[in-house]
């Protein structure tokens, strides 16, 4: 009796199997999937296109006063569907004018958290290893390292949207620098992108195809896109210094 209590006492657990480590993770994204398919098989069958899909929203935006919350719902869930992002921030600009920019920044950020999490989610236990280190698994430590510096760069170089937010929630980049530099560097993407709505005129021009250009906000907008460019050079170089 003694010897098996004490073999029972050494002996080490058997580690978790695959389903047991990422059943739910697949259970998840197989929701996922079938959220996606079904989305695209409704705008397939109803011959919709990506304007079809701004013209309905812009309709619901324009046809109630809930319009910037509605807004800010959509912009939440677009992240799940993969509605372009920079369709619905110049929207932004159409529907509401200037004040869109308070409205996408809001949204945009809570856009920005939802698909992080995502990735952080399906992330969880994938670049945790104790083998030796790969490429990713040093790229994902040096980001970590760098996250705030590293996020605010590739958001003032107006890379992919979601491409950075999934890539810095599946590497678990320290969320508070994520948000922060998001905030940061969202805004001059978002200023320029509105503005852009905002240079051709109106919703109702839009709808009708007549669009009426407004040259000092296009200038703007252009100006913005120049400067956020040249800022993000400006802190690669310094981060290159201070690393040096």
């Amino acid at each position: 009796m003694e010897k098996m209590a004490s073999e029972g006492v050494g002996k080490r657990p058997s580690p978790p199997g695959f389903w047991q480590q990422h059943g739910s993770k697949i259970v998840a994204f197989l929701f996922w999937l079938i959220i996606l398919a079904a989305y695209l098989i409704y705008t397939s069958q109803n011959d919709l296109t990506i304007g079809d899909s701004v013209r309905q929203i812009s309709l619901w935006l324009t046809g109630t006063i809930y319009g910037p919350l509605i807004y800010i719902l959509l912009y939440l869930l677009r992240p799940i569907l993969f509605f372009p992002s920079t369709v619905l921030t110049a929207l932004g600009g159409f529907v509401f004018g200037p004040i869109g920019i308070l409205y996408t920044i809001i949204a945009g950020n809570g856009s920005a958290m939802t698909a992080y999490g995502i990735g952080r989610y399906f992330g969880h236990g994938v670049l945790e290893s104790d083998e030796e280190a790969t490429i990713v698994q040093r790229y994902a430590a040096r980001m970590r390292r760098n996250s705030f510096e590293t996020v605010l760069i590739m958001r003032l170089i107006f890379l992919p949207f979601d491409l950075v937010n999934y890539a810095a929630g599946f590497l678990r980049i320290d969320w508070r620098a994520y948000l922060l530099a998001t905030i940061i560097g969202s805004i001059p993407g978002t200023i320029s992108f509105v503005l852009l709505g905002t240079s051709f005129g109106t919703l109702e021009e839009m709808l009708t195809g007549e669009l009426s250009l407004n040259p000092p906000a296009l200038i703007i907008s252009v100006v913005v896109i120049g400067a956020s460019i040249a800022l993000s050079r400006f802190i690669k170089r310094r981060e290159n210094i201070d690393n040096e």
